[in-house]
């Protein structure tokens, strides 16, 4: 929506159709669906109405949905739709839309439940026309028009520790002591972040491909964190724009318990892939902490036990592939 609450104008504007595999797009964008059908309608107008002013290929990769997402998506003849087969998390369902991107200037990564500004394409591949640039994210809008903290800093220990001691009783903290960057002034002028939520990012094709698959270790969780490190650990930024807005109806909502869960351990993990064991034991007494210090709470104390109880977290969500999800699924590329 525009600065003063009314609706972005879309009512008689062109729509443009998308690009078919094999022709050159300035923009793939890959969009992941599970269950989304009361969503997916609105991105798909939005990306039409970006598709006006320059060829843009679309493609749904369906996680099992068990709605009418798949119903949706295949009433437009040209949208390149894969059916996973299976749950196969963010991460996986990434992974199998990025083989269809080529070829392409850039990839768009975005969650179904999004509504994108008439120019925010436009304005994120300008963004991006730079080679030190590895990624651009937009500015989000919460689902009342608000802006989303969507900025964040590189997990710490200590950033860990004083998470668990202050929590959400003083949201804005030095950048030493909060992994999210809850400033307003950080949210109006473009300058480079560690990292960003991953409902919505841009990526140069060749970055796209230098940098390789998304890790699937992440089912939900991470697997931006994880994604955006190995993009500054390539020389490259990551740049925010804020120029470029979507509203994310879906950015404040809650977790179920088993997804709180599988934040926090997934955020273990995360550190564990990247740094010692000294430390990591240290981050995760950390977040043990934290779960420990709001234990009056029945989805913290189980978190707590989780935490504490490696062999339970194989029994966290965990992505479903039916059949290798049936060489990715039934295949629309019409």
């Amino acid at each position: 929506m525009n600065s003063d609450g009314t609706p972005w104008p879309r009512d008689g504007a062109e729509r443009g159709r998308f690009v078919s595999r094999g022709a050159h797009a300035d923009v793939a964008a890959v969009v992941v669906t599970y269950n989304s059908a009361s969503d997916v309608s609105q991105l798909i107008d939005d990306l039409r109405l970006a598709a006006r002013d320059r060829p843009v290929r679309l493609i749904v990769v369906d996680n099992q949905s068990s709605d009418e997402t798949v119903n949706v998506v295949r009433a437009h003849d040209d949208i390149i739709l894969v059916e996973s087969g299976g749950n196969l998390g963010y991460a996986g369902g990434v992974n199998a839309g990025l083989p269809f991107t080529d070829p392409c200037d850039a990839v768009l990564i975005l969650n179904p439940d999004l509504t994108l500004a008439p120019d925010a394409v436009t304005r994120l591949l300008t963004a991006a026309d730079d080679d030190r640039i590895g990624a651009v994210v937009p500015l989000t809008l919460d689902g009342d028009g608000s802006t989303f903290p969507c900025l964040y800093r590189e997990p710490s220990l200590t950033r860990a520790f004083f998470d668990a001691l202050l929590g959400g009783k003083i949201r804005v903290r030095p950048s030493f002591s909060s992994g999210v960057d809850r400033r307003p002034a950080s949210y109006l002028e473009a300058h480079d972040v560690d990292w960003a939520s991953g409902a919505a990012l841009l990526i140069p094709a060749a970055v796209a491909r230098e940098v390789g698959e998304w890790n699937e270790e992440f089912f939900l969780y991470c697997e931006e964190t994880d994604y955006f490190r190995r993009i500054r650990a390539s020389g490259r930024r990551v740049r925010f724009e804020p120029a470029a807005v979507v509203q994310h109806r879906g950015g404040g909502s809650g977790t179920s318990p088993e997804l709180a869960t599988l934040m926090s351990v997934n955020g273990v993990r995360y550190i564990e892939r990247h740094h010692g064991r000294a430390y990591s034991a240290l981050f995760r007494a950390a977040v043990a902490l934290k779960e420990a210090l709001r234990s009056y709470d029945a989805v913290h104390r189980r978190t707590l036990a989780v935490i504490l109880n490696r062999r339970r977290w194989q029994n966290l969500p965990h992505a479903t592939k039916a059949d290798q999800a049936s060489d990715v699924g039934a295949l629309r590329l019409d």
